[in-house]
């Protein structure tokens, strides 16, 4: 990224108003987790380009990293407005409002994701779990099902299917879907989540 970084700022020298060399350049900071330069140049693409959905929603997620939720919803309402059939930015949008506690509009945003990129597996992780928040255990397990069918390596989505078993009482279930994604935690080299899940186990032996 730090090599991008170098060449996208080259091509902003050569022509100051490329405003997709502002928004790459934003692309490669937040990479580096400097969201604060990056919101700078997702900033200067969109002046320069006010129709660019693909900067409002980049901007959004740098809203989002640095925690102002709300600046990230008008962001990614925004990129919806330019292109509405941008599934991404559905997805980013209702994950917004799992922050919000909006669970009901995070589940619309999500569906509409679903709609839009039916193999979506992170979308159906986060419907999953805004109808977890929503006490809806049925519709959950149904949704963490799908993403693991979309994609088998999804430790998160074992995990949070785990807990929807749980919520049912289906005990041996949620077990069977933690140890997996220990195992998966652990082929991952994913430390923290490794003890996250095995943390889970161990509750469910008390």
């Amino acid at each position: 990224y730090e090599a991008a970084l170098v060449d996208y700022t080259q091509a902003i020298t050569l022509n100051p108003k490329y405003a997709q060399a502002y928004n790459n350049r934003g692309a490669a900071r937040a990479a580096l987790h400097d969201y604060e330069a990056a919101l700078v140049d997702y900033t200067q693409a969109i002046t320069l380009d006010p129709m660019y959905a693909i900067a409002y929603n980049n901007r959004g997620h740098a809203q989002y990293d640095l925690h102002d939720y709300e600046a990230a919803l008008a962001d990614y309402t925004q990129a919806i407005i330019l292109d509405p059939m941008y599934a991404q930015a559905y997805n980013n949008r209702g994950e917004a409002k799992l922050y919000k506690q909006d669970y009901q509009g995070a589940l619309t945003d999500f569906t509409q994701a679903i709609t839009l990129s039916p193999t979506r597996a992170v979308a159906y992780n986060d419907r999953a779990y805004a109808h977890y928040k929503l006490h809806d255990y049925e519709a959950a397990l149904a949704d963490y099902t799908q993403a693991i069918t979309l994609d088998p390596m999804y430790a998160q989505a074992y995990v949070n299917r785990g807990a929807a078993h749980a919520a049912l009482h289906d005990y041996e279930a949620a077990r069977a879907d933690y140890q997996k994604a220990l195992d998966l935690y652990q082929q991952q080299g994913k430390t923290f989540e490794y003890q996250d899940a095995l943390n889970r186990i161990k509750e469910l032996q008390r």
